[in-house]
């Protein structure tokens, strides 16, 4: 027997639970989606650990990979400790094009959820910043990186966006492929790993990574924050995580052929 659903099943049990995503009451929405900002968070915490602590050259980049690493536990937190992240609920179009949820619930959920993950990671960013765990380093790296991504030009910033979700959404469906533990763990890794490693921008991560930055003293403004990525790289995130990837899935997995 496998251990493993094949592609045409994942994309059913992706279905039934996006499904179960459009039916969940608000305040749960809210709790989860607090829940899920906070975990992406911890993960992106973890990454500015590794960084602050490296040199320049191979050194860096070398810090890179092993921050890569630790990243994706956010991503695992949300899967399978149980929380909204509006990322991986973009995967929700597939129910709207089977019709089995109407487009209102799915915009519903969205809307909570994306305010909620943004509550719980600007609440995470805002209690580090009083904890005492920023020294120079951290602090120096956190508002490096923040400045940074303000300053990518949109429409890189959208480019990477779409990467960056798409390889979200894969590692979502994929985790649904597995029937143990220990693959979900695996199957969430190493996408997850790759988008950081890669540079792309995620709206939620960066919900966490700009807002520290301003905390810390970057020179950002809160409009900056939004205008220049939170909002553009959320538009880049639908775009690669709930046109591309479901639209391409649902046509070869989900759709009745009429042959």
């Amino acid at each position: 027997m496998n251990n493993f659903f094949s592609p045409a099943e994942i994309c059913e049990n992706t279905i039934k639970g996006c499904n179960n995503k459009a039916k969940l009451p608000i305040g749960k929405m809210i709790i989860l989606g607090i829940f899920a900002g906070v975990f992406i968070g911890f993960g992106a915490y973890g990454f500015t650990i590794i960084l602050a602590g490296a040199g320049t050259g191979f050194e860096a980049t070398f810090a890179k990979l092993v921050g890569a690493g630790v990243f994706p536990v956010g991503l695992m937190l949300v899967v399978l400790c149980g929380a909204e992240l509006f990322t991986g609920n973009n995967l929700m179009t597939l129910s709207v094009f089977k019709k089995e949820i109407t487009l209102g619930a799915m915009l519903r959920n969205w809307g909570v959820v994306w305010v909620a993950n943004l509550i719980g990671s600007v609440l995470l960013a805002w209690l580090l910043s009083q904890s005492g765990l920023y020294g120079e380093a951290m602090t120096a790296k956190a508002i490096g990186i923040a400045e940074a991504k303000v300053a990518i030009p949109l429409f890189s910033v959208i480019i990477r966006a779409i990467f960056c979700n798409m390889l979200v959404v894969l590692a979502v469906w994929m985790q649904s492929g597995a029937k143990d533990i220990v693959s979900k763990i695996f199957a969430i890794w190493f996408p997850i790993m790759l988008f950081v490693l890669s540079g792309f921008e995620h709206s939620v991560a960066n919900m966490f990574f700009i807002p520290m930055g301003i905390f810390c003293g970057a020179n950002i403004t809160w409009g900056q924050a939004f205008i220049n990525n939170i909002l553009p790289v959320t538009i880049g995130n639908i775009i690669g995580g709930a046109l591309i990837v479901p639209i391409a899935y649902y046509y070869t997995y989900a759709k009745k052929s009429l042959n």
